[in-house]
């Protein structure tokens, strides 16, 4: 398994409960698929560096996971869909 920084961002309009929601499910969706979660970041409501979608302000998270290629690439397709997600990033880290 290879490790894995990913960071997305939740848009900033909805309630707090509803973005902690988005933040679990998609925490779920790597656990399902049997990643370990090494670190796990709220960061906070931040100001985006442009506009999306009429936003200027989004909610970041931050996962270290030790995952393989399939999980990663499920998070990536299920993030994509999830209309609560402005953006999304996964970066493998080399050792």
């Amino acid at each position: 398994m290879d490790k894995y920084e990913i960071m997305f961002i939740v848009k900033s309009n909805m309630e707090e409960a509803e973005i902690n929601k988005t933040a679990e499910a998609m925490k779920k969706v790597l656990t399902d698929k049997k990643a370990k979660i090494i670190e796990e970041k709220a960061m906070g409501q931040k100001e985006l560096a442009y506009e999306i979608e009429k936003m200027n302000t989004g909610y970041y998270f931050l996962f270290v996971v030790e995952a393989n290629g399939d999980t990663v690439k499920e998070f990536d397709r299920v993030s994509g869909i999830n209309e609560n997600i402005l953006r999304h990033l996964i970066v493998k880290v080399e050792d």
